[in-house]
């Protein structure tokens, strides 16, 4: 574990697990939580022989509270940050929701000009665009962000209890069982960072436009959703982004939510592990 320092001195904090000669796996978490919500990822595939990698993005976690830089064009620069000082070669870049986009825009302007990613995997990512906009009749409606940041900035703790105990991992289904350390786990991970990174980071995510982002992108690239996604719709993400992907491959799950990283990791971790040996 260490930090490495960004162009514009914000210190990120990272976890470098396994053998240096070993093909890397790179872990981008999603809003609003840090490199421990990859720990049954980490430790899976640190065990198939991986070097396993994963960081805090800035204002989250361990990383620097600064008050600027919560976009995607920060988030990808300070992954690439992290690449280079590990120098960190035939990556497998794994993203989860927000990092799905940090991934898109990472390997489009950073890993495959520079020739350092081999796959990609987009894990109920916000890509191609969550904000509904005339284009994009399936998105979100900037009313459902705008009440986030309003909840948000009136009590952050709250939040950050409703969400994860309701529709992040589907709780809140019918028949759902609520799982308390999982909820407190994700309430930890987001108290822990910053509460201006997690105000501005609902536009980096909810209206950054990623379309060209995606076309860009040659690598083998998998895309994973689950269909009872109640944060990231499917309609609006997945389905559309492998229309743009020139080399995607696309699996959905039935019921599944979206945080189903955490809730089903045998599965997910299965078929992270084949798509990487394939």
């Amino acid at each position: 574990m260490g930090y490495v320092t960004t162009r514009d001195g914000v210190e990120i904090f990272y976890r470098d697990w396994g053998a240096r000669e070993a093909q890397p796996i790179m872990f981008h978490h999603g809003w609003p939580l840090s490199s421990d919500d990859w720990d049954a990822q980490m430790l899976f595939f640190l065990s198939h022989g991986y070097r396993v990698v994963a960081h805090d993005r800035r204002g989250h976690g361990r990383s620097s509270q600064v008050s600027d830089g919560h976009d995607m064009d920060h988030y990808a620069a300070d992954a690439y940050a992290v690449v280079e000082a590990l120098d960190l070669k035939n990556v497998v870049h794994i993203g989860h929701s927000t990092g799905g986009g940090e991934v898109a825009r990472y390997v489009a302007r950073h890993g495959q000009p520079a020739g350092r990613v081999a796959k990609a995997v987009l894990v109920a990512a916000v890509p191609p665009l969550m904000l509904q906009t005339p284009e994009n009749p399936e998105g979100t409606p900037m009313s459902v962000f705008d009440a986030w940041r309003a909840t948000l900035a009136k009590n952050r703790a709250q939040f950050f209890r409703d969400v994860p105990a309701g529709p992040f991992y589907g709780f809140n289904r019918e028949g759902a069982s609520p799982m308390e350390g999982v909820i407190q786990n994700w309430w930890r991970q987001g108290m822990n960072g910053g509460a201006i990174a997690h105000y501005q980071g609902i536009k980096a995510f909810s209206e950054t436009d990623q379309t060209e982002d995606l076309k860009a992108i040659t690598v083998p690239t998998l895309v994973l959703h689950g269909e009872d996604d109640q944060v990231v719709p499917i309609e609006a993400s997945a389905l559309k982004t492998i229309k743009l992907l020139k080399n995607g491959t696309l699996k959905t799950y039935p019921g599944y939510s979206h945080g189903m990283l955490t809730t089903h990791p045998d599965v997910i971790n299965a078929d992270l592990l084949a798509f990487i040996r394939a």
